[in-house]
């Protein structure tokens, strides 16, 4: 006698691309004061982030990854961690820090090489932020299982790339999150390429939210273009983490609307008309969209919003600018917690080269 297993992943959008319901909204419709607070979040990410971008054009920070699109399902990932929860970052979850209550000028002064701007004041437990490909997946089944054995109510939540989720760290550590029954949420932020590579080459499976299928956990696909899709989807799986009940994989589905950092060209690999397309569904459009339709919003608080986020990132970016540099021994200190024999070897010769100038020109 032959069974069929069938499995299936569901799907969510609530808003059109103009901001209007398509159906009955999620119950965190409700509240006023958080959706402003959203829209709030997410102009102040992308106002951060055109300054930051700005700043490396003219020398003064390093290579940027632009949130570019990304401000929406950030923003929801933000809102939905409880203080007491970890966060797990990968590398263009500016939105989702601001909210962890990261200083825009500790976010520069990371881009800017300084290692200073990963010791966040608000959020101490959360993990820094991870440049190479899905090795933070591992990090966070790591966190989840020592939440699990101390029986802690708390959750960890995992961001990773649509590229990312092809690494054999994202899949053992799925793996690991279904057998284990941890209480981690990984959120695939789908935005279609991973650097130049586009999603139709990155893998043969019609969805990267089946990929949990295989783990033995729910998969869920949002628009992450749509706050009050991608807002309960991570309300529901973080809620399912912390009461014990396992992970939960959610792709977000959205689009890269910059470069993949201020070191690529994305003009080289799409097409304008694509790009085109996706502004046209670009998520902090439809959500002031929203509001207006609401009644909740109207011109003359968008200039004031507009003004309030100027004034912040300009004040950040003077606080980081006017910041005095690390010394050059900063290239070691911050690499072990006792520093083996041959680096302390080089960490004196760096003193000693750095002492024969006033300003360490001799390095």
């Amino acid at each position: 006698m032959k069974q069929r297993q069938e499995f299936h992943v569901d799907s969510a959008r609530y808003l059109d691309e103009q901001g209007r319901p398509l159906d009955d909204l999620p119950a965190q419709a409700n509240d006023v004061e958080r959706i402003l607070s959203a829209y709030r979040n997410t102009v102040l990410a992308r106002t951060f982030d055109a300054k930051a971008i700005a700043l490396q054009r003219t020398g003064k920070c390093g290579t940027y990854p632009s949130v570019l699109g990304h401000e929406v399902i950030g923003t929801a990932i933000g809102q939905s961690l409880a203080p007491s929860d970890v966060f797990v970052p990968y590398y263009r979850d500016q939105a989702a820090h601001i909210l962890r209550g990261v200083a825009l000028c500790d976010m520069l002064l990371y881009w800017g090489g300084d290692e200073r701007g990963s010791a966040w004041q608000n959020c101490p437990q959360d993990l820094p932020i991870a440049v190479p490909i899905a090795t933070q997946c591992c990090h966070a089944v790591g966190v989840a299982s020592a939440m699990k054995i101390r029986g802690e109510d708390r959750a960890v939540v995992c961001c990773v790339g649509d590229g990312g989720t092809s690494k054999g760290d994202f899949l053992e550590s799925i793996n690991l999150a279904g057998a284990w029954h941890l209480p981690v949420v990984f959120v695939v932020i789908n935005n279609q390429w991973a650097i130049s590579t586009p999603r139709n080459l990155q893998s043969g499976a019609e969805t990267l939210a089946q990929k949990a299928i295989s783990a033995g956990l729910p998969g869920h696909i949002v628009d992450g273009n749509d706050y009050f899709a991608s807002i309960e989807a991570m309300d529901t799986a973080l809620e399912r983490a912390r009461g014990g009940k396992g992970a939960t994989i959610i792709e977000a589905v959205t689009y890269r609307l910059g470069d993949h950092t201020t070191a690529d060209d994305a003009t080289r690999y799409r097409t304008a008309e694509a790009l085109k397309k996706a502004w046209e569904a670009d998520g902090i459009k439809r959500l002031q969209s929203y509001l207006h339709h609401s009644g909740l919003w109207a011109a003359d608080k968008e200039q004031a919003l507009q003004a309030e986020c100027k004034a912040a990132v300009d004040s950040a970016v003077a606080e980081y600018l006017a910041t005095e540099p690390e010394p050059h021994t900063a290239m070691v200190d911050y690499l072990f917690e006792s520093l083996p024999a041959s680096l302390q070897e080089q960490r004196e010769r760096i003193v000693r080269k750095s002492a024969t100038g006033a300003d360490g020109s001799a390095l």
